[in-house]
């Protein structure tokens, strides 16, 4: 595939992103809903970035501790999940997607691959922001960095990897590394699904 130049990049993503029909998850039960969001910019210098936030270590939480992207479960009152995304954003880091930036559209939905996981479809969503707008840490998150794409979608910097989570170790095949960070899980499956529409 040829590369897109990173000038163009989001620009790419957000035309693809408005012309692709995603894959929904199949409703069998039991299952719940949730949204997560994929927060993009572009800034000066630094290329084309995704937020990404370290949850917070949390009791109950299947994936306390984990770097992830911003979001969580459908509320029962909600009967869209982009309502779900955007309220699940602002309250995990102060930013709102409509308000302070753009809302793009979902990405096909996932259910985790591991039986010892909660049954839930997660639905991503693309959102753009301009590049001043900076998240706030809350209780749910500890902190949170931007990863420019260009490295998370090059091969070079994914690798078979040891992680631990709920108190068992995991091995990870294709494992995202930057700056001492490691993206795994359906949060990689999602950057990969991103990739392929980036290109």
């Amino acid at each position: 595939m040829t590369a897109v130049p990173e000038s163009e990049l989001l620009d790419r993503i957000a035309v693809a992103i408005r012309a692709r029909v995603p894959a929904y998850a199949e409703r069998d039960e039991p299952f719940w809903e949730a949204a997560v969001a994929l927060v993009l910019r572009e800034r000066a210098g630094h290329g084309a970035e995704m937020l990404f936030i370290q949850r917070a270590i949390r009791e109950g939480d299947p994936w306390s501790g984990q770097v992830a992207l911003p979001g969580g479960r459908r509320d029962e009152d909600e009967n869209d999940l982009a309502v779900t995304v955007v309220r699940e954003t602002r309250e995990e880091t102060g930013i709102d997607i409509r308000a302070q930036g753009e809302l793009i559209g979902p990405l096909d939905e996932l259910r985790p691959r591991t039986p010892v996981l909660p049954p839930v479809i997660v639905r991503p969503y693309v959102a753009l922001l301009p590049a001043t707008v900076e998240p706030a840490t809350s209780d749910e998150v500890a902190g949170f960095f931007w990863a420019p794409l260009t490295v998370l979608f090059d091969p070079a910097n994914t690798r078979k990897t040891r992680v631990r989570t709920r108190g068992a170790f995991w091995i990870w095949h294709d494992a995202i590394h930057y700056q001492g960070q490691v993206i795994w899980g359906m949060t990689q499956r999602i950057v990969k699904t991103l990739q392929e529409v980036a290109h």
